[in-house]
């Protein structure tokens, strides 16, 4: 394999002490972290999540490489697509469609994937090729397959793979088909969130296969990590959530968005109106807080959008996915919350049931939640398989 000639920079020697302090980077990785640097697979231009503004900066190599350095080696998420292609120029686009993740991720999904010697992995989105470079070092190039669906993305894999001398074979197809021709496998991992996982990956799979899949509801855009065994008859795959994460979701599966004006038309004074002694912190929680998530299980088919902030009032709108159904809930600083609702479906009356039936199970975290994946689709479960409803 090639070599960066900025392998052994101090704020890359730093970034895996602070992964192994943090029981993130284990031991037996720790050889792949070191010998496939993350910067031999970045372009040029990147554009970083920089967390003190909040936003997406660009940072080119060529012309700022110190930048460009301590970014590759930060635990940062790092964009390297918008708008699936379609975008040029150095600002940043407006959906971004493929990334670097942050390493911590990365080694978490990892861990998570419990690979032997010997394994057959199928990656589902192979992005910059570092993934599948890691994989590589850790179980041979030729036991590594990773498809990619954007054709230009696949060929930048494949050159840079090539470069640094990591022959893994990269395949330009829809990775919900999977890829029979090297089955089956005894790993899967995908490195793009999905909303449905494709029962073929199950099918091409050994028994006792591990899947760790990025997967959520289109409640909202955040995703958990779900590690699924495949069954001896291969007629089913299950497992628990690992905890949150948030990926770019899979093409077939990224919802448009919301188009309010679609859904209300006129004042709200007007429509069904109640309250709601929910408060905002109670309700929403934290970015990554396990009430969402467990809304999201509950209230199928429905998206919901947080506004801004002002003068003490946030709303919360619930928009149905399958009819014109909608709710809206403005919070109040140390007051009840109003709440108005449109439609066939009331649909904060559901996502107020989902919370109060998360609260009263004790506030599971994502852990006691769970996931199974049959021919006939996904059902999600607390603690128990059998005690499980569709997603």
């Amino acid at each position: 394999m090639t070599s960066d000639a900025h392998q052994e920079r101090p704020g890359r020697t730093e970034l895996g002490r602070v992964l192994m302090a943090g029981g993130v980077l284990s031991s037996d990785w720790a050889p792949s972290f070191a010998a496939v640097p993350r910067s031999s697979f970045l372009p040029d231009l990147i554009w970083p999540f920089d967390m003190e503004s909040g936003q997406s900066v660009p940072v080119s190599r060529s012309e700022e490489p110190d930048s460009w350095y301590a970014y590759a080696d930060a635990d940062t998420p790092v964009v390297t697509q918008w708008d699936d292609g379609r975008h040029d120029g150095t600002a940043p686009g407006v959906v971004a469609t493929s990334s670097a993740s942050m390493p911590s991720v990365v080694f978490r999904m990892l861990h998570d994937l419990d690979v032997r010697p010997g394994d057959r992995v199928m990656e589902i989105g192979a992005g910059t090729g570092w993934n599948a470079a890691l994989l590589a070092h850790r179980l041979g190039p030729e036991n590594v397959v990773t498809l990619e669906l954007d054709s230009v993305v696949a060929a930048e894999a494949r050159t840079v793979l090539a470069a640094f001398g990591s022959n893994v074979r990269v395949i330009n197809r829809d990775g919900a088909t999977g890829y029979p021709e090297e089955g089956p496998y005894d790993r899967i991992i995908a490195t793009c969130g999905f909303r449905s996982i494709p029962f073929a990956w199950v099918e091409q799979s050994r028994p006792g296969a591990v899947m760790v899949v990025p997967w959520g509801t289109h409640y909202g855009n955040g995703d958990a990590v779900a590690c699924l065994v495949v069954a001896d008859d291969r007629a089913s795959a299950t497992g628990a959530f690992t905890g949150p994460v948030e990926f770019m979701k899979a093409r077939a599966q990224r919802l448009s968005p919301v188009v309010h004006s679609e859904y209300v038309n006129g004042t709200l004074a007007v429509r069904d109106k109640s309250s709601t002694t929910v408060s905002e912190d109670a309700f929403m929680g934290e970015r990554f807080s396990p009430q969402r998530f467990a809304v999201g299980l509950r209230v199928r088919d429905c998206v919901h959008v947080v506004a801004e902030k002002r003068e003490g009032r946030r709303p919360v709108w619930l928009y149905g996915l399958t009819d014109r159904s909608w709710a809206c809930v403005q919070f109040h600083d140390g007051q009840d919350a109003d709440v108005w609702q449109s439609g066939p479906r009331r649909l904060w009356d559901e996502a107020e049931a989902a919370y109060q039936w998360w609260n009263e199970k004790g506030k599971p975290d994502y852990d006691r939640f769970g996931l199974s994946v049959t021919a006939d689709g996904q059902q999600a479960w607390l603690d128990d398989p059998a005690d499980c409803w569709p997603v």
